[in-house]
């Protein structure tokens, strides 16, 4: 293996951008070289740290786990370096660069209103792209750089973080910022027998359910909940959207379950019945994350500050970046 002082440092953003994009043609198309270039810089690279660091798989490649472990680092380190050597004049009312979110429809509904009077007014050449959420943990979408900021309801992710943060002491790879609280509620259409009276647990889990899962898995949080109690519910649908959710039990018997501060932009809540959970479910804390290699990124920190301006004008509120 070479001494550090006689690696090539311009190999470390070759292997940035592989890692990024787990693809050789992409990872070219991005740093402007030629692919032969990009496959000559990894084998320098692996022959300095003696290591694979990526094999190819399907149509790209898969990166060993000593490059998972060496990307992180090498990523921050870059990261770094950028912000020291070309320090970030951002201008929002002058720049027309493109954001990348993920949020779930719901969250969308709620803060979009709000952030887009900002940009009207502010930034009116800033560009924002809102991608479905699909998974409870957005951290892999945040590490490859596929999004800038993932905002919502993320509770394992959260606690991780601050578990980590506290057994290691120092900051790990991802950040986060509480915006709003809110909570669930049970809807069904207006008409619905059970509409008519107070909902039993009995009554809930004899019920036909639909259920709004962003990964497709049949299973969530309300199942936890009852699971906790020793019941069970019978899902006959699940959807990804909340509004589709909406939309399909104001037709049908079946009961969903949605965030209660969301209702109002449905534009059906006069034939929806709200009504309590008749069981103790956790409370809706939408957070948004984001790696810390963008934390003092000028452009970012406005991104964060906007996300966190149309959370107060929407909900009256929130937490410090």
């Amino acid at each position: 293996m070479q001494r550090f002082s006689a690696l090539d440092l311009n190999l470390l953003r070759v292997f940035d951008q592989v890692m990024a994009t787990q693809n050789i043609t992409r990872a070219a198309e991005g740093l402007a070289m030629t692919q032969p270039a990009v496959s000559n810089a990894l084998k320098r690279l692996r022959e300095a740290l003696d290591d694979d660091l990526v094999v190819r798989s399907g149509y790209g490649v898969t990166p060993t786990p000593r490059a998972m472990a060496l990307w992180p680092v090498v990523r921050e380190a870059l990261a770094n370096l950028e912000a020291t050597i070309s320090p970030d004049d951002f201008d929002a009312t002058k720049s027309n660069k493109s954001f990348l979110l993920a949020m779930a429809d719901a969250t969308a509904a709620m803060l979009m209103p709000a952030l887009i009077r900002q940009l009207e007014t502010n930034a009116p050449e800033i560009n924002m792209r809102v991608v479905p959420l699909t998974t409870r943990d957005p951290r892999g979408l945040l590490d490859a750089g596929e999004v800038d900021l993932a905002v919502g309801h993320f509770p394992a992710v959260v606690a991780d973080i601050a578990l980590q943060a506290m057994q290691s002491g120092t900051m790990n790879n991802f950040s986060h910022s509480q915006l709003y609280n809110s909570e669930y509620v049970c809807a069904m259409r207006r008409d619905h027998p059970l509409a008519k009276q107070s909902l039993s647990v009995d009554d809930y889990c004899q019920a036909h359910h639909l259920l709004v899962s962003f990964s497709g898995r049949p299973f969530g949080f309300v199942d936890e909940s009852l699971a906790a109690i020793g019941r069970t519910r019978r899902i006959v649908l699940t959807v990804n959207q909340f509004f589709t959710a909406g939309r399909v039990v104001v037709g049908s018997d079946l009961l969903t379950v949605l965030p209660r501060h969301f209702l109002p932009s449905t534009g059906i809540m006069a034939e929806l019945a709200v009504c309590d959970l008749p069981f103790a479910v956790p409370p809706v804390q939408v957070d948004m994350v984001w790696h810390q290699r963008n934390r003092n990124v000028a452009a970012q920190e406005w991104l964060r500050a906007a996300i966190s301006a149309a959370a107060r004008d929407a909900f009256g509120g929130v937490k410090k970046l």
